[in-house]
């Protein structure tokens, strides 16, 4: 089976395709000057072109973890992942408070999706 990396850079790439299953990375906002919900979109943005690159879509989502610094914006957050995920074809999903790599970032979203 081949394996295809997708923005690969000499850490980590952006997002994998194996067998069938597309791998997405944890993905930040580029602009962390503002809140948790415009940062969510951002990143939302983000695995939508990673997602597109591998062939396939946001309704092919099969597993989300997202990770927010301050639990609190937890509603904020889900407005802007509610107004994008595909109805009907929602993911299995967990949400946890965690610190992230910079204090700067608001959310960091990884996902998991049929190819």
């Amino acid at each position: 089976m081949s394996i295809k990396r997708i923005k690969s850079g000499p850490r980590m790439s952006a997002g994998v395709v194996h067998g069938g299953v597309v791998y997405v990375a944890g993905q930040v906002a580029d602009d962390t000057s503002v809140g948790v919900g415009a940062q969510t979109e951002q990143v939302l943005k983000k695995i939508d072109a990673i997602l597109a690159e591998a062939g396939t879509d946001k309704s092919k989502l099969l597993s989300a973890n997202i990770w927010l610094p301050d639990i609190a914006t937890f509603n904020e957050m889900n407005k802007a992942w509610d107004a994008w995920v595909s109805a009907g074809n929602t993911p299995a999903r967990a949400t946890v408070e965690a610190k992230l790599a910079a204090p700067q970032y608001r959310v960091e979203i990884a996902v998991i999706a049929a190819a």
